[in-house]
């Protein structure tokens, strides 16, 4: 129960963060995993957020997660450990599509 209350912390912090930066979010709807349902609703986002708030993070795992939970937009895992900032971590591939100028 802990874990559960710590992870939706960690959501309604991510979108509080997104929403200072100009991307307007709220928690989203939990249910089984599923692109209804990801950690935050941020529909102005180009990438789909999966946030994790831990000391550790399996990178690999938690990327996975959020690609199989992903509507049509690539997975990113916003992963942030006290007192330090917010980092995302991607596939560099989607990196490279985000960023490429046409």
């Amino acid at each position: 129960m802990k874990s559960k209350r710590k992870g939706a912390r960690a959501e309604v912090e991510l979108g509080h963060w997104l929403t200072e930066r100009g991307y307007p979010a709220r928690r989203g709807r939990q249910y089984a995993g599923s692109p209804d349902s990801p950690d935050v609703h941020v529909p102005t986002l180009p990438v789909f957020p999966e946030s994790k708030r831990t000391e550790k993070l399996s990178l690999y795992p938690a990327l996975e997660k959020a690609a199989k939970d992903s509507d049509d937009r690539p997975p990113a895992v916003f992963h942030r450990r006290n007192r330090k900032p917010w980092l995302v971590v991607m596939y560099a591939d989607d990196f490279l599509d985000l960023i490429r100028i046409t």
